[in-house]
């Protein structure tokens, strides 16, 4: 598709490009009325899940292993839902779904309540039978018993892996995005072409990418999220088992373990919701002009392959160091953070690399640039 000669209007999406339909740039007062019912919901999730953890299992200074189950531990399980939320497929799911309503002409503010409410809803259940069958077989939970270590190192091993596998396919979608790019040098904006990258984003979305088109509400997002969350096929929800697991072995009461499940649902209810309610903007700024809606998914692809590389490294590097006596000054140094803390490492890197793409666009004028590379390209081609 060649671009017009002419810059797109403020009013409207250039010809050919897919309209977001008649929705308004300021939330109109039923959409704040329905965020701020959403941001109440989240908000008395917080409180149900942190007034059990400060109330009840903190002051009885309960132990998981060797490791004291209190306020931090709890805090570890928040910190998992919060990086839970910004994996490739997540934000793939929301992204695909939340532009579509809106080329419906919705404004879908709760896509990413809902997905979140479905896949919590999996995993709070998970965490409950995991529990229940570690304390029947509780030694298999031992910290120090070999079956222990073994499914330790063999789960850690596959959601690395599995980790550098989404990473390798999302790089494969974001180079195609990025010849996107340069074809618009040229005057050709491909559509069609655009679509098919943004589709081919994360494992659970290219398995279940036709249903999340066929969706006509946000509410049908949560059974998409229950079968996302039916997937399990992240280190989050590895390492959030292993955690439920471990406490009930540990002889933990039941709402002690699952206060963690609880508070990994939180985190990602959050963060889901946030995502999808900014997608709402992004994609109403994006939709207006193709330059913009190319770099946006730039962006965020990128990004979502940064942080699956991330973690996997430090899972495989740490697999390596401390079971194949892989030692150096650099794999000493990786296999020594602490996947606690990773999740505020994540959230700030997304905060400082979007803060960087906003700066280089506004700065390097790269709508300006590039918009006029395509008209002059267009120009040229019909002369």
């Amino acid at each position: 598709m060649t671009l017009p000669e002419n810059p797109p209007s403020p009013a409207g999406p250039p010809a050919g490009t897919p309209s977001p339909g008649p929705v308004a740039h300021r939330f109109a007062r039923a959409d704040w009325i329905r965020t701020g019912v959403l941001l109440a919901a989240i908000a008395a999730l917080h409180a149900a899940a942190f007034a059990i953890l400060v109330m009840m299992v903190a002051p009885h200074h309960y132990t998981v292993g060797k490791q004291a189950f209190g306020v931090g531990l709890g805090v570890t399980a928040y910190t998992l839902g919060m990086r839970h939320a910004f994996d490739a497929d997540h934000i793939a799911a929301i992204d695909n779904t939340t532009r579509k309503l809106m080329a419906d002409g919705q404004r879908p503010v709760s896509v990413g309540f809902w997905f979140a409410l479905g896949h919590s809803s999996i995993v709070v259940a998970m965490a409950g039978m995991i529990a229940g069958g570690a304390k029947i077989a509780g030694t298999l939970m031992n910290e120090d018993s070999e079956t222990h270590v073994t499914l330790g190192v063999i789960s850690t091993s596959v959601s690395g892996t599995f980790l550098y596998l989404i990473a390798a396919l999302n790089l494969v979608a974001l180079l195609g995005i990025y010849r996107v790019f340069k074809e618009m040098r040229a005057g050709n904006f491909d559509e069609h072409e655009l679509e098919k990258h943004l589709d081919s984003r994360g494992f659970m979305n290219r398995l279940l990418g036709r249903l999340t088109k066929s969706i006509r509400h946000p509410g049908q997002m949560y059974p998409v999220g229950v079968l996302f969350g039916l997937g399990f096929d992240t280190a989050t929800e590895v390492t959030l088992m292993v955690m439920a697991g471990s406490g009930a072995a540990s002889g933990l009461p039941w709402y002690a373990v699952l206060c963690l499940p609880l508070l990994f649902a939180a985190g990602m209810s959050l963060f889901d919701t946030l995502d999808g309610t900014f997608m709402n903007f992004a994609y109403h700024w994006a939709f207006s002009n193709p330059v913009r809606k190319v770099y946006y998914n730039l962006t965020i692809t990128g990004l979502s392959i940064a942080v699956a590389f991330v973690i996997g490294t430090i899972e495989l590097v740490g697999v390596l160091h401390d079971n194949a006596g892989f030692t150096n000054g650099a794999t000493d140094w990786i296999s020594g953070i602490s996947l606690d803390n990773v999740g505020y490492v994540i959230v700030g890197l997304f905060v400082v690399v979007w803060a960087c793409a906003l700066a280089y666009w506004r700065f390097a004028k790269v709508e300006r640039r590039w918009g006029a590379a395509a008209r002059a390209g267009s120009g040229g081609m019909s002369s």
